[in-house]
């Protein structure tokens, strides 16, 4: 969060400078409390082994599956690591998917109530008994908030379960006070990612919050039975269940031509406003003769090339034409080199999405190759997929029944 830290008023009449938290639930307005007070709301906590394992994909795909169970579904996010401005607020952008895609009709604070920035940790450590009871007020009172009149609510972690121990407030131990149980998401396969559930588990354990099961996610579609059959033995072994397996989806794992622009800080030549969500399933560098080039002209490619190579411009520019529309997602020219002046208007004549860069050819596929993709609100594409794919693949009715019923408080 830009400009000065906040000042959060404590219940002992001394202050708190907090350069993490939401304008919205800064201040405790009563004596501090030490747990959502909420004694209605059933709820369940979404982990998962490390980051970018599909703990956003999972926590999206059963917030839509619960919905067929209760129209009355809430979401939270707790400790935010990647955030976005949204109206001066720092905001995780996991909660600002889950917003946009389900509209929670929820303040965007209470979704997101802290958004770890780089000074927390030395922020924390200052004074760390007397903050963490502020931290838990403040999620606390957010929970408060976004289960309110709900049925079900769905909790999303922040990496691994250890993830926040170094301001005692892990992902086990915030699962431990919001009193939920547990899912951990781990990726495909069955040593390494059995091996690293266990320890999740392990540390769960630790703060006595009941781990139901384990997903799978990003299987290869020939392997599912195989994994499921061994991970699942694996898992029950432990003493976990394997609640789904969910196929690897290549779309989900694609890029808009948006998102590269951004990643290797091109800029657009043509078609910027149709090519914006055009995705990206293949990378082709442009290396071969314009007759060669000619069968990979197809949906889905980007086209890598020096702008000095006409012919294979030209190539495409034919195909566009002929097809009445582009049939690639689009080209990538390199080196900053421009086409000769007459082939660019031909080029802007198309509605052919065209960037350019600095990199060569082979350094930028290799960055485009290398990029994070993750789910963002404008992705209409991807949504009704990870719906599909989690309704279709995870036993939703162990998960159902599992969702943990408020705890007890005295």
């Amino acid at each position: 969060m830009s400009g000065a830290p906040e000042t959060i008023a404590g219940a002992d009449g001394n202050h708190l400078d907090s350069p993490y938290s939401t304008s919205s639930f800064a201040g405790p307005r009563d004596p501090l409390i030490e747990g959502p007070r909420n004694v209605s709301t059933r709820r369940i906590f979404v982990a998962a082994t490390r980051q970018n394992q599909g703990k956003t994909t999972t926590s999206l795909g059963l917030f839509g599956a619960m919905q067929a169970f209760s129209s009355r579904v809430g979401y939270i996010k707790p400790i935010g690591q990647r955030f976005v401005d949204v109206e001066g607020q720092s905001i995780d952008e996991d909660s600002v998917l889950l917003d946009a895609v389900y509209n929670l009709d929820v303040p965007i604070g209470a979704i997101s109530p802290v958004a770890i920035h780089p000074n927390m940790t030395r922020w924390y450590l200052e004074n760390p008994g007397r903050k963490l009871r502020h931290l838990v007020d403040l999620i606390s009172r957010a929970f408060d908030r976004a289960a309110f009149e709900k049925d079900y609510i769905i909790i999303e972690g922040s990496g691994h379960a250890g993830v926040g121990a170094v301001f005692d407030l892990s992902n086990a131990a915030i699962a431990r006070i919001f009193g939920a149980k547990a899912v951990i998401v781990s990726g495909g396969g069955i040593g390494s990612p059995v091996d690293e559930i266990a320890m999740n588990k392990a540390f769960f354990d630790q703060y006595g919050v009941e781990v139901i099961g384990a997903v799978l996610n990003k299987v290869l579609p020939e392997k599912i039975e195989l994994v499921r059959e061994y991970a699942g033995r694996a898992l029950a072994r432990m003493g976990i269940p394997l609640l789904g397996v969910l196929p690897l989806h290549k779309r989900l794992e694609a890029p808009s031509l948006g998102q590269i622009v951004s990643e290797i800080k091109g800029r657009w030549l043509n078609g910027e406003k149709t090519g914006q969500r055009e995705r990206v399933l293949r990378v082709v560098i442009g290396t071969m003769t314009a007759k060669g080039v000619v069968d990979y002209l197809q949906p889905g490619v980007l086209l890598i090339v020096a702008g000095d190579r006409e012919d294979i411009l030209f190539a495409a520019i034919a195909s566009a034409g002929i097809y009445q529309r582009p049939n690639i997602s689009g080209i990538l020219l390199t080196r900053n080199l421009l086409p000769h002046p007459k082939v660019m208007e031909f080029l802007q004549k198309t509605e052919i999405p065209t960037i350019i860069c600095s990199e060569e050819s082979s350094t930028v596929a290799s960055r485009i190759h290398s990029m994070m993709v993750k789910t963002q609100p404008a992705d209409a594409d991807k949504i009704p997929i990870i719906q599909e794919l989690v309704a279709g693949h995870t036993d939703l009715k162990t998960i159902r029944n599992a969702f943990a019923p408020p705890p007890l408080r005295g």
